[in-house]
């Protein structure tokens, strides 16, 4: 059995992840900061579907608390390994930069950049020792774009699109493939405010996506059909940003 860490897992788009990795057989680390109820119920939407998941807390931003967290892990799974990983966790604190405070800026990077190295650093050892891994890093549309409001979290998601380039080049000889995947506009509680009716006209599939279709192409990624692909960035927004 393949084990899979989520972190996030307990989000719209995360959840579905989960979902969606336990249906392919996959043993699911569902990952939570603060979150336990809903972390709980995609666990129990997992195993109700004949599937296998664990939960797993802690905050993405403190490293020792990250290391903690994986020891003690594998110290009870001392002959298995996370051979996935889906850096899925963020937040967003969007305003414009000249109202912008320095904690709006730092906690946005910390989150959505500092953690992919945090997560990452902390279980890439043995995937380099077991000779196969997975990687894939949930980023934004606004990493590639840039969007106005979001420069703190624009440029935290740059950084991961950077990261996700140079670690596949580092990686790649261990059979461990690093790629990254940009949703759009996805209906999840974090867009629940926007106005779809009006933002849809400007998405060529006139629509939002939703979290199952950002899942399937996680899914993928984390199969062996994906093998010979790394380093990429694939987008998942109807075709609004190309």
């Amino acid at each position: 059995m393949k084990y899979a860490l989520v972190t996030g897992g307990s989000g719209g788009i995360g959840s579905a992840i989960c979902i969606k990795l336990a249906k392919n057989g996959y043993h699911v680390i569902i990952h939570y900061n603060s979150n336990a109820a809903a972390a709980t119920l995609t666990k129990e939407t997992i195993i109700n579907d004949g599937g296998s998941a664990e939960i797993i807390q802690f905050d993405v931003t403190d490293s020792n608390a990250v290391k903690k967290g994986l020891e003690h892990w594998k110290q009870n799974h001392p002959e298995e390994y996370i051979s996935t990983l889906i850096n899925n966790a963020g937040t967003s604190k969007d305003l414009l930069m000249i109202w912008m405070e320095q904690n709006d800026w730092s906690d946005v990077i910390d989150t959505n950049l500092n953690s992919f190295f945090n997560v990452t650093s902390t279980l890439l050892k043995e995937m380099v020792l077991n000779k196969w891994g997975r990687i894939i890093n949930v980023v934004s549309l606004s990493g590639i774009k840039g969007l106005p409001g979001q420069t703190n979290y624009s440029a935290a998601k740059a950084g991961v699109i950077g990261a996700t380039k140079a670690l596949a080049q580092e990686v790649g000889r261990k059979k461990i493939t690093v790629n990254a995947v940009a949703p759009g506009y996805i209906k999840t509680e974090m867009t629940s405010d926007l106005n779809e009716k009006e933002l849809k006209r400007i998405i060529p599939i006139n629509r939002f996506g939703t979290p199952e279709e950002v899942a399937n192409v996680v899914s993928f990624l984390a199969s062996n059909e994906s093998s010979y692909i790394t380093g990429e960035v694939i987008n998942i927004n109807g075709g609004l940003y190309t």
